[in-house]
């Protein structure tokens, strides 16, 4: 997760030094020639205070995510940014364009949060409670309450954190 957050600060310093040239890779709705930016689009940013305010949930809910495996994990993460970017793509407003790892962070919230009811595995239930108690208020963000930030991607990576807890359970047992 270092790893990854250390990828996204360089990538923000290239586009602040390159007049912000990597902002062109995000998310404009329902134009076809955008949908190769879903993927890219989750890890640009629109400044270092947006990239900041992303670091540290992702760093600490990636991390918990992980444990359980890293092919899961990228599993769970690809599903998060396909469901996350395709909701935006459908609903942004006009004329806006959505960029940034917050729909990561709230995918692996609502991933956490709902794994071990889904799992029915008594620690991931402790790690979601847990979670949800920390990190609980970021459910707000999925309501369109501050202009100029993308509940669309809030909410649709939460969708794509609950769908991945579901797609990729464990079997009993295992």
């Amino acid at each position: 997760m270092a790893g990854w957050v250390a990828l996204l600060w360089v990538l923000e310093v290239v586009d602040a030094a390159s007049g912000h040239a990597l902002d062109t890779f995000g998310i404009s709705p329902r134009e076809v020639g955008e949908l190769r930016d879903i993927v890219p689009a989750a890890f640009m940013h629109f400044g270092f205070d947006h990239l900041a305010a992303n670091s540290v949930p992702l760093l600490v809910l990636g991390f918990l995510a992980a444990l359980s495996g890293i092919r899961r994990f990228l599993a769970v993460v690809t599903m998060i940014v396909l469901i996350g970017g395709v909701g935006v793509w459908l609903t942004a407003p006009p004329h806006s364009t959505t960029a940034g790892a917050s729909g990561v962070v709230f995918g692996l919230f609502g991933y956490l949060l709902v794994r071990g009811f889904v799992d029915r595995r008594v620690g991931d239930i402790v790690v979601g409670l847990l979670v949800g108690a920390v990190y609980g208020s970021l459910l707000w963000g999925v309501l369109p309450t501050a202009a100029g930030v993308s509940w669309q991607g809030h909410l649709f990576g939460l969708l794509g954190g609950v769908a991945a807890a579901v797609a990729f359970r464990r079997p009993r047992g295992a």
